[in-house]
């Protein structure tokens, strides 16, 4: 795994091991941000689920002003660490160990999020329980953008807690929905 773009285009990351464990892959990654391309400077990103890290330090790579990344799973979160440090990204990070289906860190709702990347584990319906959180759109700047990667046997209804999906693309097993606030 690694970098596909941006000032560390090329940078190798350390990546999980396990049966379960699914990376975002190159591909993927790389239609991904071709399409948030426009988006991408200067954003403030919110990385769920986070693995890796692979997204949100992607998007720093292409120019995002910070990131923050949750996960659960301590063990990811090591490996966060050790990918941030790799990129020499702490000053523009948080992370954070936290189980977000429970509930969303306190710190979170300082200042919204123009971009939303939520890859969790396919098939557990974690998409959704994230989505309708009453406060989950309240991390979502207005022209925010949201980024869920699911199972291409996975579907989003719409509208879900207040956004409408505006773009998806299957890749492979993978489908990509972008999700947005409606326009006015």
């Amino acid at each position: 795994m690694r970098i596909i773009g941006g000032n560390f285009k090329g940078r190798k990351l350390i990546a999980l091991s396990g049966d379960d464990i699914r990376p975002t892959s190159d591909r993927v990654r790389e239609a991904v941000f071709n399409i948030l391309e426009p988006w991408i400077r200067g954003a403030r990103v919110l990385d769920l689920y986070a693995g890796t890290g692979a997204l949100g330090l992607e998007s720093l790579s292409r120019g995002a002003k910070d990131a923050v990344f949750i996960d659960a799973a301590l063990s990811s979160c090591e490996i966060i660490k050790k990918n941030i440090a790799l990129c020499k990204m702490a000053e523009e990070t948080t992370l954070i160990h936290h189980d977000i289906i429970s509930s969303f860190p306190q710190s979170l709702r300082t200042d919204p999020f123009d971009l939303i990347f939520m890859d969790p584990p396919y098939g557990k319906g974690y998409v959704e329980t994230t989505l309708e959180k009453s406060d989950f759109i309240d991390l979502l700047a207005p022209k925010g953008i949201v980024i869920v990667e699911q199972s291409f046997k996975e579907s989003l209804a719409e509208p879900i807690n207040g956004l409408d999906i505006y773009r998806q693309k299957k890749y492979s097993k993978t489908r990509i929905s972008f999700l947005r606030k409606p326009k006015l």
